[in-house]
Order: structure tokens, then sequence, then C-alpha cells
């Protein structure tokens, strides 16, 4: 299940946010008496949570374009296999390894003429392992989004900028880079020499447009999977 929301100022504000006095939330606005969110400072989980939780038929609010008119829905995160679940996948990878041997040995013996292997003309699609760096100019950035495009799964930067795709990728996959006030980017995975691992070096830019206005909200609902 996943949340979704979609956001849009459809007029916006000609007060400058820099001049609001400064509140628990962003600023106060001395023409509308009342409170501008600034948005702004929000990652899209949080975004989505405010919009639940709070009565937000009036809200005023600052936002960067990217957060506008999209649809904010938490990822999914992968999670690491357990040490049980590993140890009983490992057993049951052998246990079928054994009897795929032992089928091939019984057919070998059947079968006396040497036969090319079927093996040696098949085309695998190679899993890659992502990993990466994730930068504002030379500086590390923390808490970047990175989502399989079409998909909820992703992860996000640690402190140093560094993220490691759980989920084997292929090449095609698409990652979206996204974070709170920069423009989001795509990367195409084109494992050009058939590389196992691959570490992308992503620098991300700000994005300068900010909007100020009253926020039309469309109703948050949630999707469940079909059973």
């Amino acid at each position: 299940m996943k949340n979704q929301i979609s956001l849009e100022i459809k007029t916006p504000c000609t007060e400058n946010f820099n001049k609001f006095q400064p509140t628990s939330n962003g600023g106060f606005c001395a023409s509308c008496k009342k409170e501008v969110i600034d948005f702004t400072k929000m990652n899209t989980q949080e975004i989505t949570t405010y919009f639940k939780n709070n009565n937000t038929k009036n809200t005023c609010g600052q936002f960067n374009k990217t957060q506008l008119g999209t649809e904010n829905s938490p990822f999914k995160q992968e999670k690491k296999l357990g040490f049980f679940r590993r140890i009983g996948l490992a057993c049951l990878a052998l246990f079928i390894g054994n009897t795929l041997q032992a089928q091939g040995i019984i057919k070998q013996t059947e079968n006396s003429e040497d036969k090319p292997s079927k093996t040696s003309t098949v085309n695998f699609k190679k899993d890659i392992l992502v990993k990466g760096n994730v930068t504002e100019g030379s500086v590390p950035l923390p808490g970047v989004s990175i989502l399989l495009e079409g998909t909820t799964i992703g992860t996000e930067t640690d402190f140093d900028g560094n993220f490691e795709f759980l989920q084997k990728l292929k090449k095609g996959d698409v990652l979206v880079f996204s974070f709170i006030g920069m423009t989001s980017q795509k990367v195409t995975i084109d494992n050009a020499n058939s590389a196992s691992k691959i570490e992308l070096q992503v620098n991300m830019k700000m994005d300068s447009c900010v909007l100020l206005g009253k926020v039309a909200v469309k109703k948050v609902y949630s999707s469940k999977k079909k059973h």
C-alpha cells in the first residue's frame, strides 16, 4: 500500500517570504495574517504526513517547483535477508544444484554421444550491483532519495553521500535521484563492459525556482494490491 498526494499552487503569491516574521514552521505573512509553511525544508515523507494529519484547507506554503504537480509517495526500501533465511536459501540452492548434477550424470550415461552444451548459446542478463556517491559541488549530500523508476523500491544516501542499491539492477534500468531544493536527475544503467559492479558519481544542482501561495491539495488515497 502506498499513500499518494498531488499539490498545486494555482495563483502564486507575490509576497517575499524572506521578509516574513519567522515561525516554527515557516514565516508569518502580515498581509494575509497567517502562517506560511516552508515546505522546501521537508522531504517527501514529511510533506505527505503533514497533509494527511492537518487541516490543510487554507494552507499557504513555500515550495520548490519540483515538489508541485507530482505525486509524493514513500519508497519501499529493500531489506537484506535475515541470517536464517540466507542459510535456508543456501541449503535450497545446494539441494537443487546436487539434484541437477545427478540428473546430468544419468542423462550422460544414457546418451554416450558427445553433444555441445546448450548453455554456451544462451545469453544471460547479468544482474548489476550499483553503488556510488552523491554530492552538491564537492560537498557530500546525505538523505538523497534514490528510486528505481516505475517502482517504490529505493534507498537513500548516508551522511557521507554514499549509497548502495540493495536490489541488483539490469542494463537499461533507470534510477531517479531527488532531494528537496535540488533538480531531480535520472541515471540510466549502461553496463557496456558487462561488469557485475558499477559505481556512480552524481552531482546534484540547486533548483532556483521557488513558488509561494495557497496550496490546492488533491485527495490523499491509498492504492492497495489486488488479491
